[in-house]
């Protein structure tokens, strides 16, 4: 079987790790990486026995697929270019800036017969796979996504950095439209918003209640998904979930307990095992696990966070 030719644009912090995966996968060929920081392009190149280039066109006649990890700003010219010389992208999160900018790369990956998935991460975390068979029936879901300041990414609203992966996670497991959403956030350390929460109200009734900061004491990542017949918990760092339910012992007289058991999880490299998924879709073209329309989902809803985010904020300062 021949090897997939690959690239990586963009070898920031995230993209080296994007090189690095495709370097060691079996069935890859990793031909170069791209970054318009050419002597950043030169040290990751030689990390992995590969070519340094500094603009994506020079990719366009050597690879088959790419991963494309810049800044958002940039995410649909390059994407546009990548797709109209035929090449499969993976698409850092979130796909895009606007959602006008998302439909027209959906559009364009779909008329030329491309694949386009979108970096949302999580779903592909060992403990969210292994609970993801019992949410059946959500009636609330509550998620932390907290941190402690690094520095990294300071200049992106809290909810486009960090709470977009909750927002795709409970749009995911919510088989319903958003009906309402309140949102309130805070500039603490940047002149951006850097702690943010989310109430996402659903047609069905269904709510989900997002936290997200990066001006936290400690890392914490976190999902609690209530249903009718018992309560998940999701701790996507140490990749462990629980299963929590109400059952009623025989010498309790009808008084109802707790009973929580762990849920096995086969514990993953979710970048590695995500960009085996991006390669398994350009290999037998099949369809992205996470498509351009999920993630047109997550940023039309984000967007809309934001701008309550936004709206409260010019309120406070009236």
């Amino acid at each position: 079987m021949d090897p997939i030719k690959v690239g990586v644009v963009g070898v920031g912090y995230l993209g080296q790790f994007h090189a690095e995966k495709y370097a060691r996968m079996e069935g890859v060929e990793l031909v170069g990486v791209v970054d318009i920081d050419t002597s950043r392009a030169r040290e990751i190149a030689k990390r992995h026995q590969t070519q340094p280039f500094s603009h994506h066109a020079e990719l366009y006649d050597k690879v088959q697929a790419v991963s494309v990890v810049v800044p958002t700003p940039s995410h649909y010219s390059i994407a546009k270019d990548l797709f109209l010389h035929g090449i499969d992208i993976l698409l850092e999160k979130p796909i895009a800036k606007t959602v006008e900018e998302t439909d027209e790369l959906i559009a364009l990956a779909e008329s030329k017969g491309r694949v386009l998935q979108v970096g949302h991460l999580e779903r592909f975390n060992g403990a969210l796979v292994a609970a993801a068979g019992k949410i059946r029936n959500p009636l609330f879901i509550e998620s932390q996504r907290l941190g402690p300041f690094t520095g990294r990414a300071a200049d992106v609203n809290i909810v486009i950095d960090l709470m977009i992966h909750d927002i795709d996670i409970a749009l995911n497991f919510i088989n319903s439209k958003v009906k309402e959403i309140h949102a309130i956030g805070l500039a603490v350390l940047t002149p951006y918003v850097d702690v943010a929460n989310a109430r996402m109200e659903f047609e069905n009734g269904c709510v989900a209640n997002l936290t997200a900061s990066r001006v936290s004491k400690e890392k914490t990542r976190k999902t609690r998904i209530f249903q009718p017949e018992g309560t998940l918990t999701i701790d996507y760092l140490s990749q462990k979930a629980f299963f929590t339910k109400k059952v009623i012992p025989p010498e309790k007289d009808g008084i109802a307990e707790t009973m929580t058991d762990e849920i096995p999880v086969n514990r993953v490299d979710a970048l590695e095992t995500e960009i085996r998924s991006f390669i398994d879709s350009v290999r037998y073209r099949k369809d992205a696990r996470v498509s351009g329309k999920d993630g047109r989902r997550a940023l039309e809803a984000a967007l809309r966070i934001i701008e309550k985010i936004d709206e409260g904020m010019e309120r406070r300062k009236g």
